[in-house]
Protein backbone atom coordinates (compact mmCIF):
# COMPACT_ATOMS: atom_id res chain seq x y z
CA UNK A 1 0.00 0.00 0.00
CA UNK A 2 1.19 3.39 -0.83
CA UNK A 3 1.31 5.64 1.89
CA UNK A 4 -0.47 8.73 1.29
CA UNK A 5 1.05 12.28 0.49
CA UNK A 6 0.44 14.63 3.80
CA UNK A 7 0.38 18.30 3.85
CA UNK A 8 2.64 19.94 6.77
CA UNK A 9 3.45 23.04 7.83
CA UNK A 10 6.35 23.80 10.31
CA UNK A 11 7.24 27.20 11.84
CA UNK A 12 10.14 28.24 14.49
CA UNK A 13 13.74 27.10 15.05
CA UNK A 14 15.08 24.91 17.79
CA UNK A 15 13.55 21.18 19.68
CA UNK A 16 10.75 19.92 17.50
CA UNK A 17 7.21 20.14 18.63
CA UNK A 18 5.12 17.68 16.84
CA UNK A 19 1.64 18.06 16.43
CA UNK A 20 -1.32 16.31 15.49
CA UNK A 21 -4.74 17.27 14.97
CA UNK A 22 -7.83 15.98 16.23
CA UNK A 23 -10.61 14.03 14.03
CA UNK A 24 -12.30 15.94 11.29
CA UNK A 25 -9.58 19.16 12.08
CA UNK A 26 -6.24 19.79 10.46
CA UNK A 27 -3.08 21.67 10.97
CA UNK A 28 -4.51 25.02 11.10
CA UNK A 29 -6.07 23.63 14.33
CA UNK A 30 -2.87 24.08 16.27
CA UNK A 31 -1.46 27.38 14.39
CA UNK A 32 -2.73 29.03 17.91
CA UNK A 33 0.23 27.32 19.38
CA UNK A 34 2.81 27.32 16.31
CA UNK A 35 2.84 31.05 16.72
CA UNK A 36 3.00 30.88 20.71
CA UNK A 37 5.63 28.37 20.85
CA UNK A 38 7.93 29.40 17.50
CA UNK A 39 10.69 31.52 19.97
CA UNK A 40 11.97 28.44 21.18
CA UNK A 41 10.56 25.55 19.26
CA UNK A 42 10.28 23.90 16.07
CA UNK A 43 6.38 23.29 15.63
CA UNK A 44 5.46 20.84 13.30
CA UNK A 45 1.34 20.01 12.22
CA UNK A 46 0.32 18.44 9.62
CA UNK A 47 -3.11 17.43 7.83
CA UNK A 48 -3.55 13.77 8.90
CA UNK A 49 -4.67 10.99 6.00
CA UNK A 50 -7.91 11.76 4.78
CA UNK A 51 -8.05 15.16 5.77
CA UNK A 52 -8.11 18.44 4.80
CA UNK A 53 -5.07 18.78 2.22
CA UNK A 54 -3.31 15.66 2.35
CA UNK A 55 -4.40 12.40 0.12
CA UNK A 56 -7.84 10.77 1.71
CA UNK A 57 -7.52 7.19 0.23
CA UNK A 58 -10.74 5.08 -0.43
CA UNK A 59 -9.44 1.48 0.44
CA UNK A 60 -10.74 0.83 3.92
CA UNK A 61 -7.37 -0.69 4.71
CA UNK A 62 -5.76 2.80 5.14
CA UNK A 63 -7.28 3.93 8.02
CA UNK A 64 -6.39 2.69 11.35
CA UNK A 65 -4.03 3.70 14.28
CA UNK A 66 -1.49 1.74 13.53
CA UNK A 67 -0.81 3.69 10.30
CA UNK A 68 -2.23 7.03 11.84
CA UNK A 69 1.04 6.20 14.25
CA UNK A 70 3.65 5.44 11.10
CA UNK A 71 2.28 8.89 9.81
CA UNK A 72 3.71 10.51 12.58
CA UNK A 73 7.26 8.92 11.79
CA UNK A 74 6.98 9.52 8.56
CA UNK A 75 6.22 13.45 9.01
CA UNK A 76 9.26 13.53 11.36
CA UNK A 77 11.41 11.62 8.29
CA UNK A 78 10.27 14.12 5.90
CA UNK A 79 11.42 17.29 8.35
CA UNK A 80 14.41 15.44 8.31
CA UNK A 81 14.28 15.55 12.39
CA UNK A 82 16.62 13.18 14.16
CA UNK A 83 16.97 13.75 17.52
CA UNK A 84 14.08 12.58 19.86
CA UNK A 85 10.81 14.61 19.34
CA UNK A 86 8.36 16.31 21.74
CA UNK A 87 5.07 14.61 20.23
CA UNK A 88 1.67 15.24 20.80
CA UNK A 89 -2.03 15.69 19.95
CA UNK A 90 -5.73 16.61 20.47
CA UNK A 91 -8.19 13.53 20.88
CA UNK A 92 -7.73 11.31 17.61
CA UNK A 93 -4.01 12.96 17.13
CA UNK A 94 -3.66 12.18 20.90
CA UNK A 95 -4.11 8.78 19.95
CA UNK A 96 -1.74 8.52 17.47
CA UNK A 97 0.53 10.31 19.18
CA UNK A 98 0.40 7.72 21.94
CA UNK A 99 0.67 4.84 19.87
CA UNK A 100 3.43 6.19 17.94
CA UNK A 101 5.55 6.65 21.37
CA UNK A 102 4.29 3.13 22.12
CA UNK A 103 6.02 2.09 19.07
CA UNK A 104 8.85 3.68 18.89
CA UNK A 105 9.73 5.08 22.06
CA UNK A 106 13.34 6.19 21.68
CA UNK A 107 12.45 8.73 19.36
CA UNK A 108 10.30 10.69 21.92
CA UNK A 109 11.69 13.15 24.20
CA UNK A 110 7.91 14.09 26.12
CA UNK A 111 4.13 13.39 24.99
CA UNK A 112 1.40 15.92 25.04
CA UNK A 113 -1.85 14.19 24.97
CA UNK A 114 -4.71 16.91 25.16
CA UNK A 115 -8.32 15.45 25.04
CA UNK A 116 -8.00 11.95 24.80
CA UNK A 117 -10.38 10.36 23.30
CA UNK A 118 -13.70 8.88 25.46
CA UNK A 119 -13.69 5.30 26.98
CA UNK A 120 -16.19 3.36 25.07
CA UNK A 121 -17.62 2.58 28.67
CA UNK A 122 -18.22 6.15 29.74
CA UNK A 123 -19.62 7.43 26.38
CA UNK A 124 -23.37 8.24 26.71
CA UNK A 125 -25.61 7.17 24.23
CA UNK A 126 -24.93 3.19 23.77
CA UNK A 127 -20.82 3.69 23.84
CA UNK A 128 -18.23 5.16 22.13
CA UNK A 129 -17.83 2.36 18.95
CA UNK A 130 -21.53 2.61 18.02
CA UNK A 131 -21.82 6.72 18.27
CA UNK A 132 -18.69 6.03 15.92
CA UNK A 133 -20.42 4.03 13.39
CA UNK A 134 -24.09 6.03 13.90
CA UNK A 135 -21.73 9.54 12.83
CA UNK A 136 -20.00 7.65 10.11
CA UNK A 137 -23.90 6.65 8.94
CA UNK A 138 -24.92 10.16 9.54
CA UNK A 139 -22.04 11.33 7.52
CA UNK A 140 -22.76 8.86 4.28
CA UNK A 141 -26.92 9.25 4.40
CA UNK A 142 -26.99 12.99 5.61
CA UNK A 143 -24.10 15.04 4.44
CA UNK A 144 -21.29 16.81 6.12
CA UNK A 145 -23.30 19.59 7.09
CA UNK A 146 -26.20 17.78 8.56
CA UNK A 147 -24.10 15.00 10.67
CA UNK A 148 -21.24 17.68 11.90
CA UNK A 149 -24.20 19.89 13.87
CA UNK A 150 -25.09 16.85 15.17
CA UNK A 151 -22.10 15.23 16.64
CA UNK A 152 -19.44 18.24 16.09
CA UNK A 153 -20.09 21.90 16.73
CA UNK A 154 -23.62 21.45 17.87
CA UNK A 155 -24.98 23.07 21.43
CA UNK A 156 -23.68 19.79 23.27
CA UNK A 157 -19.82 20.46 22.06
CA UNK A 158 -19.01 23.21 24.23
CA UNK A 159 -17.79 25.41 21.42
CA UNK A 160 -18.33 29.03 21.79
CA UNK A 161 -19.81 31.15 18.75
CA UNK A 162 -15.97 31.53 16.68
CA UNK A 163 -15.09 28.56 18.00
CA UNK A 164 -17.97 26.25 16.41
CA UNK A 165 -17.45 28.29 13.71
CA UNK A 166 -14.02 27.57 12.90
CA UNK A 167 -14.67 24.07 13.68
CA UNK A 168 -17.86 23.91 11.06
CA UNK A 169 -15.46 25.77 8.36
CA UNK A 170 -12.84 23.56 8.99
CA UNK A 171 -14.60 20.08 9.08
CA UNK A 172 -16.54 20.76 5.61
CA UNK A 173 -13.19 20.69 3.67
CA UNK A 174 -12.94 17.03 4.40
CA UNK A 175 -13.73 14.06 1.96
CA UNK A 176 -16.90 12.43 3.23
CA UNK A 177 -14.98 9.38 2.69
CA UNK A 178 -12.51 9.74 4.92
CA UNK A 179 -14.22 11.11 7.60
CA UNK A 180 -16.75 7.90 7.79
CA UNK A 181 -13.40 5.56 7.03
CA UNK A 182 -11.62 6.81 10.08
CA UNK A 183 -14.61 6.66 12.27
CA UNK A 184 -15.02 3.08 11.37
CA UNK A 185 -11.36 2.09 11.41
CA UNK A 186 -9.70 4.53 13.80
CA UNK A 187 -11.90 5.34 16.68
CA UNK A 188 -14.81 2.77 16.59
CA UNK A 189 -11.97 0.13 17.00
CA UNK A 190 -9.67 2.56 19.10
CA UNK A 191 -8.76 0.38 22.48
CA UNK A 192 -8.94 1.60 26.17
CA UNK A 193 -6.86 3.00 28.11
CA UNK A 194 -7.01 -0.17 30.57
CA UNK A 195 -6.77 -2.39 27.52
CA UNK A 196 -3.05 -1.20 26.83
CA UNK A 197 -2.05 -0.53 30.69
CA UNK A 198 0.66 -2.79 30.06
CA UNK A 199 2.33 -1.52 27.53
CA UNK A 200 1.84 2.31 29.10
CA UNK A 201 3.40 1.15 32.41
CA UNK A 202 6.53 0.83 30.66
CA UNK A 203 6.16 4.25 28.97
CA UNK A 204 8.90 6.79 30.95
CA UNK A 205 8.20 9.13 28.73
CA UNK A 206 7.57 12.48 30.29
CA UNK A 207 3.79 13.29 29.52
CA UNK A 208 1.36 16.17 29.81
CA UNK A 209 -2.36 15.19 30.03
CA UNK A 210 -4.64 18.21 29.39
CA UNK A 211 -8.58 18.18 29.24
CA UNK A 212 -11.08 20.37 29.34
CA UNK A 213 -13.24 20.42 32.42
CA UNK A 214 -16.28 20.56 30.98
CA UNK A 215 -15.20 17.63 28.60
CA UNK A 216 -16.15 14.17 31.27
CA UNK A 217 -15.29 11.63 28.45
CA UNK A 218 -11.76 12.62 27.82
CA UNK A 219 -11.31 13.38 31.75
CA UNK A 220 -12.41 9.46 32.71
CA UNK A 221 -9.75 8.52 29.80
CA UNK A 222 -6.85 11.04 30.98
CA UNK A 223 -7.03 9.76 34.78
CA UNK A 224 -6.76 6.08 33.44
CA UNK A 225 -3.96 6.88 31.46
CA UNK A 226 -2.49 8.81 34.61
CA UNK A 227 -2.93 6.11 36.44
CA UNK A 228 -1.17 3.68 33.57
CA UNK A 229 1.78 6.07 32.66
CA UNK A 230 4.61 6.30 35.37
CA UNK A 231 5.92 9.85 34.47
CA UNK A 232 2.30 11.81 33.92
CA UNK A 233 1.42 14.82 35.13
CA UNK A 234 -2.85 16.02 34.61
CA UNK A 235 -3.77 19.58 33.74
CA UNK A 236 -7.76 20.11 33.83
CA UNK A 237 -8.72 23.05 32.17
CA UNK A 238 -11.95 24.42 33.70
CA UNK A 239 -14.97 24.97 31.64
CA UNK A 240 -13.51 23.94 28.46
CA UNK A 241 -14.46 21.41 25.86
CA UNK A 242 -13.48 18.69 24.30
CA UNK A 243 -11.19 20.94 21.68
CA UNK A 244 -9.75 22.65 24.55
CA UNK A 245 -6.82 24.22 22.79
CA UNK A 246 -9.04 26.48 20.77
CA UNK A 247 -11.58 26.54 23.77
CA UNK A 248 -8.89 28.03 25.83
CA UNK A 249 -5.99 28.76 24.35
CA UNK A 250 -4.15 31.44 27.03
CA UNK A 251 -4.24 28.18 29.54
CA UNK A 252 -3.74 25.09 26.90
CA UNK A 253 -0.45 27.53 25.91
CA UNK A 254 0.79 27.98 29.78
CA UNK A 255 0.09 24.37 30.37
CA UNK A 256 2.14 23.43 27.35
CA UNK A 257 5.18 25.66 28.30
CA UNK A 258 5.32 25.02 31.69
CA UNK A 259 5.79 21.35 30.80
CA UNK A 260 8.22 21.98 27.83
CA UNK A 261 10.38 23.67 30.19
CA UNK A 262 10.91 20.77 32.57
CA UNK A 263 12.27 18.73 29.62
Amino acid sequence: MTAPHLHIETRGEGPVVALAHGFGGSARNFRGQARSLSDAWRVITWDARGHARSDAPRDPAAYSLELLASDVGRVLDEQRVEAPSVVGGLSLGAAAALAFARAEPGRVRGLILASYPASRRIAQRGGFARIAHAFADAIENDGLEAAGERYVWGAESGLDEGGAAFVRQGFLEHPPHALALTLRGVLAVLPEPEEIAGSLARLEIPTLLVAGGADAGSIASHEALAGALPNARSVVVPDAGHVVNLAAPAAFDRAVRAFLATL
